[in-house]
């Protein structure tokens, strides 16, 4: 079995952790994951059976390549941490993956909560040296690049909910 290929980065949310953790988990995936390089972007959400913060609880994105993939939510710990599984990659990354995770930790920071998104995809046999040039090449910047978006659209929504 290959070794997982993976990646970490952090951003800063100007709201408390309850905030930043409650509306991070209801944002569209469509609005904060563009297409970035040979990398689709999520063009839709089907198949959602719950409140992204669920344990159990499963959706469909689907991928501007025509693709999909199912992500399924596996631990939550309200409001620090949530995880998820991906399955059933589709096209090019259905040839080079067994699946992936995903870990979206927030802790309490002055001024603010740190949000620390890790990313690991698990190659399928004889792809780890493909996947691992992708997540170096491509999805560790995708994920720095996409991440203070994030939090912009977090904030943004924090600021018009307020009266």
């Amino acid at each position: 079995m290959p070794k997982p290929r993976g990646a970490t980065t952090d951003a800063v949310a100007a709201l408390t952790i309850a905030d930043t953790y409650r509306i991070a988990n209801t944002i569209d995936p469509t609005t904060v994951y563009p297409r970035f390089g040979p990398l689709p972007a999520v063009t839709g959400v089907r198949n959602q059976t719950g409140p992204w913060n669920t344990i159990g609880f499963t959706r469909q994105l689907m991928l501007s390549d025509g693709g999909s993939v199912i992500e399924q939510i596996t631990d939550v710990t309200t409001p620090t941490f949530f995880g998820y599984e991906l399955s059933d990659f589709q096209n090019i990354f259905g040839t080079l993956v067994s699946g992936a995770s995903a870990e979206w930790q927030f802790s309490e920071i002055d001024g603010g909560t740190r949000i620390r998104w890790t990313y690991t995809f698990h190659p399928r046999a004889g792809a780890g040296l493909i996947v691992g040039a992708i997540v170096n090449v491509f999805w560790a910047r995708y994920m720095r690049r996409v991440l203070p978006h994030i939090v912009r659209e977090v904030e943004r929504i924090a600021a018009a909910s307020q009266p």
